[in-house]
């Protein structure tokens, strides 16, 4: 696990399968629904160079990181931190699904396999389920009714720059006098029932009616999103001829969750850098690509003997020196990493290790219709993946943990 990664279609588009290897092994990559929706969308796209839409679908998830984590919808979000539930922003995604665990002497949350990494497995094989191609077809349909010239002349404006929109959208996000009016803006945004809504306000009023800012900081940050995109649509710093910019533009709505966004798209290299923190770094897609293809070189140097351990137990840490993403190491995860990747390890603390594992999952198992079962802190958080034995060329696992 490694800096905590967005990236977009175009970053995985543009790698082999053996370069997206390593940004599965470097990196805890975070696949947004986005992701998936567009991904989907190929199946209703006219291919070329002799490859079905099902081969297009299937060749993205042949690259998708297997141990990536699938962040909850930003909508869930938003509706949940209105109703008063606390949405963390420190750079870490937000999972769904969770489910309280106790074993004879701890207390964890379980997350079984994502929904969406079984639907990649399925599109892997080429299976796609009739609502899925249905979702393609209305994703489609919702692309071509998008009218950005309406947006240009709603919100006309006389603006120099990027950076000014963002000023001018958090200014109206802020704005004192539009405290009511802003929640509104969240309701109509959200398509929110009238039952959930007269929650959110009763709730408001309990706090005695704070800014967005301060009552539901991240919608507040989805809000600032929209807002900044139609500005800048209107006063002409964003194009009103690609339909998809709306929907490349929500890709910023989850960057809370994240220390890194990676991306070949244009529109993104100019917006990001309006949202991002001062502990977060916008990153080219051809910079992470070009990194990756030296870490494969690197690691195609090894006996062959060492390559058919696996991935997982040749690489748990990138090499100390000449790479990039080192150096995203060095900048984002603990400063110890060099050293405490560097303890050696035994058959014995491994077996351990895989017990103790086993152990909490069939805990989880038997547990499944349990509530909550316990109000203190969690002792653990034990997250369910399945793991291909190869991607490309590589084993990521030994010959053993195959069996």
């Amino acid at each position: 696990m490694g800096p905590m990664i967005v990236f977009d279609k175009s970053t995985l588009q543009s790698l082999t399968v053996d370069e997206a290897c390593w940004l599965d092994a470097f990196y805890l990559p975070i696949i947004t629904p986005l992701f998936y929706v567009e991904t989907l969308a190929d199946l209703e796209k006219q291919v070329i160079k002799g490859k079905s839409p099902e081969q297009v679908v299937g060749n993205l998830a042949d690259k998708t990181p297997p141990n990536g984590c699938a962040n909850v919808h930003h909508t869930t979000i938003c509706i949940g931190e209105l109703l008063g539930f606390p949405v963390p922003m420190d750079r870490r995604p937000v999972v769904g699904g969770g489910q309280s665990v106790a074993t004879a002497d701890k207390c964890g949350v379980f997350f079984a396999e994502a929904p969406e990494m079984k639907a990649l497995n399925r599109w892997q094989e080429g299976k796609f389920l009739e609502i899925e191609r249905d979702s393609a077809k209305g994703w489609r349909r919702v692309l071509s009714g998008i009218d950005l010239e309406w947006l240009y002349q709603r919100y006309r404006c006389k603006l120099g720059s990027l950076e000014e929109a963002k000023g001018k959208a958090d200014q109206l996000i802020n704005k004192d006098g539009s405290r009511y009016a802003n929640l509104k803006l969240a309701f109509e945004t959200l398509d929110l029932r009238k039952d959930e809504r007269q929650a959110i306000v009763a709730h408001w009023k309990s706090m005695g009616g704070p800014p967005m800012a301060i009552f539901a900081p991240y919608t507040a940050h989805v809000l600032t999103v929209d807002l900044f995109f139609n500005l800048a649509v209107g006063a002409d710093l964003i194009s009103r001829e690609r339909p998809s910019n709306i929907i490349d533009i929500a890709y910023l709505y989850y960057l809370p969750f994240c220390m890194i966004f990676v991306s070949n798209d244009k529109l993104h290299a100019r917006t990001a850098k309006c949202f991002l923190k001062d502990n977060q770094l916008f990153l080219d897609g051809s910079d992470l690509k070009a990194d990756l293809v030296k870490l494969d070189e690197y690691y195609s140097q090894l006996p062959d003997e060492v390559k058919l351990r696996g991935v997982m137990s040749f690489a748990s840490h990138p090499p100390h020196e000449g790479f990039l993403t080192t150096r995203l190491w060095d900048r984002f995860m603990r400063s110890d990493w060099r050293i405490k990747n560097d303890i050696p390890r035994s058959k014995e603390s491994d077996a351990k290790l895989v017990g103790h594992i086993k152990r909490l999952a069939d805990a989880a198992e038997q547990q499944r219709a349990t509530k909550s079962l316990s109000d203190k802190d969690d002792d653990f958080m034990l997250i369910q993946k399945f793991v291909p034995v190869r991607m490309g060329k590589w084993r990521l696992i030994p010959p053993e943990a195959e069996k």
